[in-house]
């Protein structure tokens, strides 16, 4: 699960007192990044072709076998990675390619599919990617599939008693299920229901997302903290643990998100409050590198001090919502890992720099941040940072018919696992291309990135 956004701004980088990444559009940047820039482009191109031969049309690839296989439901593929891909092609400028994949959505996507479908992930990815690829290219038909399954997945919040989301919806049916749930699952939706109510006119998409994040923060503790688990029906919480880590990290960042995206001053407040208390009663130093743990929401006791790769996400939002020196310092942390680890691991133990869970599924989180930081900062080291993050990643997870997650990068090698996530065509590949390119298809000083990386602001057509 992977759930990152950016947030490209203006006002964002106003706000962390920084520079808008004064290097953009220079000579010596084109001369010193493009060969970077040139080989993210290369392999993204030679993976897609792959995926066009041996997956066209599936969920996923499996860069090992070539097979393919399904990500939400068995025997229903939605053509995942493909939605994925359409605006990180079309930032690389390979127009037939997006043309392409334009052509098979209109001619094949059908969400009329009697399986219940897990409602943050269809949000983030096929809703978010069809309005990212409608924002690029201008096809209001890709519009109109957006539309389509965000009305498929909004029973999950109508028939809901407390405004929270089910974790499930069946996109034929209307039915809805799982009620035990977490705030990232009932939390991650402003940004890309937001972006349809504005294009629409429909004002539903944005007060159900908001009327959820609400019931979440009205609920957090004495000290502000929250926990991650929740139940819909009850709106109870149903543990004490809190963490900027999964299944926390989006909603923090949706927050920011709404705040920036539809100017919504309550949004700013909620975030403010809660993201205070995070750096008040979560931050600690150890060995002089600024970690999160996870503690309880309701006493501020350590609980564990594992860190999952996943919260690498928080070193950008924070630069973003102008804690700089905070952001820097937590992804100086991450890099303390990479240094270590070469590949970050799933989760370190940060007490001994050991790994917890030695698996890697293609995370972009890292990544992520340093895009949030040197467009923050102008500062090359990110982009540095950055270059590493992707060559240890073609190094470790490149393989036959693709890019592998990996199942463990303790081994030496490290050794792969047959498949590519959906969020590897979204993610990863966009933020490198973003950070190298200085592409003239994307507006550096406002833009906005979903959590899944989806461009749902800033495209120059």
């Amino acid at each position: 699960m992977s759930r990152r956004f950016v947030l490209r701004a203006l006002g964002a980088a106003a706000a962390a007192g920084g520079m808008v990444a004064t290097t953009v559009g220079t000579a010596s940047a084109r001369g010193r990044w493009g060969p970077v820039a040139d080989a993210v482009r290369e392999e993204h191109l030679w993976a897609w072709r792959h995926y066009i031969e041996r997956a066209w049309g599936a969920d996923h690839i499996k860069p090992i076998s070539g097979g393919r296989e399904d990500f939400f439901v068995e025997g229903h593929s939605v053509g995942l990675s493909l939605v994925e891909a359409v605006d990180t092609l079309w930032l690389m400028e390979a127009d037939s390619e997006v043309d392409r994949a334009v052509r098979w959505i209109v001619d094949h996507l059908d969400f009329d599919i009697d399986a219940p479908f897990q409602v943050f992930e269809t949000n983030i990815r096929m809703v978010g990617g069809l309005a990212a690829a409608y924002h690029c290219t201008g096809d209001r038909r890709l519009l109109e599939r957006a539309v389509d399954v965000a009305d498929r997945l909004l029973p999950a919040f109508t028939r809901s008693p407390t405004g929270l989301p089910y974790r499930y919806v069946n996109l034929a049916t209307g039915e809805v299920s799982g009620p035990e749930t977490n705030i990232v699952e009932v939390g991650t939706y402003l940004a890309e229901f937001g972006v349809l109510s504005r294009w629409t006119g429909d004002q539903r998409y944005y007060d159900l997302a908001k009327q959820a994040m609400r019931v979440v923060h009205d609920k957090r503790s004495e000290l502000d903290l929250l926990p991650h688990d929740i139940h819909a029906e009850t709106g109870e919480w149903r543990n004490r643990r809190a963490t900027v880590g999964p299944p926390g990290d989006s909603y923090y960042e949706y927050l920011w998100d709404g705040y920036r995206l539809f100017d919504d001053p309550e949004l700013r407040q909620w975030y403010d409050t809660l993201t205070d208390a995070i750096l008040a009663k979560q931050a600690e130093r150890h060995a002089g590198l600024l970690w999160f743990p996870q503690v309880d929401a309701f006493t501020g006791e350590v609980l564990s001090r594992e860190q999952s790769v996943l919260a690498g996400f928080y070193a950008g939002l924070l630069a973003e919502s102008g804690h700089v020196a905070e952001g820097r310092a937590y992804h100086d942390a991450f890099t303390a890992v990479q240094d270590r680890f070469g590949v970050i691991p799933t989760s370190v133990d940060y007490t001994t720099m050991t790994a917890t869970r030695v698996e890697n599924a293609l995370r972009p989180e890292y990544a992520d941040s340093a895009l949030a930081l040197w467009l923050a900062t102008g500062h090359e080291v990110f982009r540095e940072r950055a270059r590493t993050h992707f060559e240890n990643m073609v190094a470790t997870s490149k393989t036959r018919h693709g890019f592998a997650a990996l199942a463990d990068v303790t081994a030496t090698p490290p050794s792969q696992g047959d498949t590519c996530p959906g969020y590897w065509w979204s993610e990863q590949m966009k933020y490198y291309w973003l950070l190298f390119s200085d592409t003239p298809r994307l507006d550096y000083r406002d833009h906005y990135l979903s959590t899944e990386a989806n461009l749902l602001r800033g495209a120059k057509r």
